[in-house]
Parts: C-alpha cells; sequence; structure tokens
C-alpha cells in the first residue's frame, strides 16, 4: 500500500462520524509501522477525542518510529480536546503525512510548522481533493461563520414537485426516499416555511435507526405556525426554532409554551431575512442547513444568496398540469442570461430514480 491508499482508508474512517462531528470536522486516521496498520481511529463526536489520538490509542504495538495518515492538518490548539500535535510527539510518530490543510485561523499551518520544529517529516496535501470535498461544509463554515445550505426537493421529469391537487406522496421511490433520510441525519438542521407546514404538517425528523433529529427552524414571517402542528406538538423532543418577523407578544408567547424558540429577525423582500438568519444559526453552531422548502422559500433562499448546493431528485414520470407546482416559484429571472448557474454536477442512480447534486455559483451577482 501507497500513501494515498492510507489516506483513502483514513477517509473511509472519518465517514463513520458523517452526522455526530459538528461543528467539528469529520477526521479519520491510521498509524502504519513497517509497512503494517497497527492503528486507526476517527473523530466520533464533538467533544470527544479526536481522530488522531483515537487512532494512537488503538495502536496493537509500539508507534515510535512509524507513519501517520490522518485526512485533516492535525489541530495545535486547546479547544475541547487537547492538542492532536502533542500527542503526536509523544507517540514519537516520525512521518505524517495529511489531506487537507486546516482553515481554522487557530490551526492553519501551525500543525504542520510545530511538528516539522520538532523533526516529524510532514506530507502535505494526499488525497486533497477528496480531504477537502469530505470537510465541504466545515470549511464554509469556518470561513463564513454561517451554515452551508443545501437545497433539497424531489420532482418528475416534467419538473413537478406535486400534482394538480397538491398530492406530494410520493413523488420518489423508496432508494431515493432513505437518501433523504441520511441527508438529515448529516445536516444540523432542516429549513422549511410556513406554507409546507400548513399544506402537509411535517414531522421533519430523522427516520434513520439511532439517527439523529436536525434542528426544526420553520420560516414563518408572520407566526402563523399553529400550535397543533407537529414541529410545535414534539418541540421538547425535537428543537423547533420558529424564524419569523411579527412581534406579537401573545403568539410568541404560545409558541414558547409549546417548547419552540422563537427567533424575530428583520424583513426582507415581505420575508425573514434570509441572510441575517443564516448569522444568527451560525452564532449557534449550527453548520448545515438542509433546506426542504416549497418554491417560494427556494426561490428567496436562492435570491438572498444562502444557497451552496441544490440536491434534486428526479423521478421517471409526469405529473403535468398548468397550475402543478414547481421546485422554485417566486419572480422568476427575467432572460435565460441571468440563471442561477450550477456547476460540478454530479449523477447518483437510486432505484428507478436520480439524484443530480449541484454546486450553486453566484455569477455576476451581489451575493
Amino acid at each position: 500500500m501507497n500513501d494515498q491508499d492510507y489516506m483513502r482508508l483514513a477517509l473511509e474512517l472519518a465517514e463513520r462520524g458523517r452526522g455526530r462531528t459538528s461543528p467539528n470536522p469529520m477526521v479519520g486516521a491510521v498509524v502504519v509501522k513497517d509497512g503494517r496498520i497497527i492503528g486507526q481511529g476517527w473523530h466520533e463526536k464533538c467533544g470527544q477525542p479526536h481522530a488522531e489520538r483515537n487512532a494512537l490509542a488503538s495502536c496493537t504495538e509500539d508507534p515510535r518510529g512509524g507513519d501517520m495518515y490522518v485526512t485533516l492538518e492535525p489541530c495545535c490548539h486547546h479547544g475541547r480536546q487537547p492538542p492532536c500535535t502533542d500527542a503526536i510527539l509523544e507517540a514519537g510518530i516520525r512521518r505524517v503525512a495529511a489531506g487537507s490543510g486546516d482553515p481554522n485561523p487557530l490551526v492553519a499551518g501551525k500543525g504542520v510548522r510545530i511538528l516539522r520544529e520538532h523533526g516529524v517529516e510532514v506530507v502535505e496535501g494526499v488525497l486533497r481533493d477528496e480531504c477537502d470535498k469530505l470537510n465541504e461544509v466545515f470549511f464554509h463554515y469556518i470561513r463564513t461563520k454561517r451554515p452551508f445550505v443545501v437545497m433539497k426537493y424531489a420532482m418528475t421529469m416534467d419538473g413537478k414537485i406535486a400534482a394538480c391537487t397538491g398530492a406530494s406522496k410520493w413523488v420518489t421511490g423508496e432508494e431515493a426516499r432513505a437518501h433523504v433520510q441520511e441527508q438529515r441525519n448529516a445536516c444540523a438542521a432542516i429549513m422549511a416555511g410556513v406554507g409546507t407546514v400548513l399544506a402537509d404538517d411535517p414531522l421533519l425528523t430523522c427516520r434513520l435507526p439511532g439517527g439523529r433529529n436536525p434542528v426544526r427552524v420553520i420560516c414563518d414571517t408572520h407566526l402563523r405556525t399553529p400550535p397543533t402542528a407537529r414541529v410545535v406538538a414534539d418541540a421538547r423532543e425535537a428543537p423547533t426554532i420558529l424564524a419569523t418577523c411579527s412581534t406579537d407578544a401573545e403568539k410568541r408567547a404560545v409558541c414558547e409554551n409549546a417548547g419552540c424558540r422563537v427567533l424575530v429577525l428583520d424583513e426582507k423582500d415581505g420575508h425573514v431575512d434570509l441572510a441575517q438568519l443564516m448569522e444568527r444559526l451560525g452564532q449557534e453552531q449550527i453548520d448545515s442547513v438542509l433546506l426542504e422548502g416549497g418554491g417560494t422559500l427556494n426561490w428567496a433562499a436562492l435570491e438572498s444568496g444562502i444557497v451552496q448546493r441544490v440536491q434534486a431528485y428526479i423521478a421517471p414520470k409526469l405529473f403535468g398540469g398548468r397550475d402543478a407546482k414547481t421546485p422554485v416559484e417566486g419572480q422568476g429571472v427575467p432572460a435565460p442570461a441571468q440563471a442561477f448557474r450550477l456547476k460540478n454536477t454530479a449523477v447518483t442512480q437510486l432505484g428507478e430514480d436520480f439524484l443530480m447534486e449541484s454546486e450553486v455559483e453566484y455569477v455576476h451577482r451581489d451575493h
């Protein structure tokens, strides 16, 4: 095995922490000595030991003189855990291969420098693209202090998210719907509009066995969410935040007494200021949001410049219907040249359905 092979194993290990490490990154580490893997570990949960310490603790023999492969530059500061650079030096590791550099200003090259100053050979950028991709959420959050937003919807091949009657269960098949549950488990929060709550009364929880429920964020400009809505009724079990522009103390008290949190924000273009909402969520260490809104909220999110990725689950069906709902509504762009551009598209087949994932490219816009 070579450096790339060991780093691929470290990436596989890092993935095991998905949905548990937020707002920390996912990290995997492998310890190799004399061509043999003697230790491996990953960051299992925020607040628990980092991947490097877990890998060293699992070693089947003395790691002194061995190599360590880690997907992210080792930390060198005291946070919830002590510096990993200390553990690496104490263990006598002679060589460290790192995938991504850490953009956190508290690290940002300092971890590598400390190791080199103490005589450790450091190789940087091993499978960097794959390692960077693994932690795109963390990198975005560290650099912007705002959550990474994924706009998700399921539609037919003629672009409908519901039939002409409004019926939408189910557009896609079981495999696609199971994949959505994995996304809910991975994201720190899930966001929808009050229109979706009033029309569908969704629960917006993770149905995976042993899964983690995201914080539910409801964009509700005039605080119209009824106390009987499921996102309110079980707010003490699965947290719910109502983002509103309403200052009605009575309405707010009803929601708060049910266990919801109410964030009163500025109004922009007739709805909650979404950029301000992202700032507030970022302050609460919510690093990622799965946007499961209707066409109105989706358009507002794009217009606000808060969306980083689009996930479109496409079913090989045709609903038709002149007035049937589509994923992105609102005013729309006046000309094709002003479209929101998507890039780096990947296509995955899920049963009979297809998932198209793209990054949003804000070209010639103010965002």
